[in-house]
């Protein structure tokens, strides 16, 4: 079923919004109580990804500032934002300064007639 990913996402988020800890144990019991297929290993990387990010700064964010990714998504890998954040400033400074140049040899260019 393509849809048991998603389920599980939304079994981790009744147990938060219920004040429960997000626990391999806790989501196994609830998703045998709604009749799906146990996953271990989705759970264990499901609990992982959850344990790495602030449930309540997610949805904070996601309600400010709606996103066309899905949480699941964010959870998955919270550590690569940040690194990717800063490999775009540096690759758009790292644009500026090649722009820049390219300005100067255009003006000496001009000046110079070369």
């Amino acid at each position: 079923m393509p849809q048991e990913g998603k389920a599980y996402i939304h079994v981790a988020l009744a147990l938060y919004f219920a004040g429960k800890p997000i626990t391999e144990e806790s989501l196994r019991s609830v998703i045998e109580a709604i009749g799906l297929n146990v996953d271990d290993v989705r759970i264990k990387m499901l609990v992982a990804s959850l344990s790495e990010i602030n449930i309540e700064e997610v949805l904070k964010q996601a309600v400010a500032a709606p996103v066309a990714a899905p949480v699941a998504a964010q959870a998955a890998a919270p550590a690569a934002a940040p690194a990717v954040a800063e490999e775009r400033k540096e690759e758009k400074k790292e644009e500026e300064e090649k722009k820049e140049e390219v300005d100067i040899a255009s003006g000496l260019e001009s000046l110079f007639g070369f």
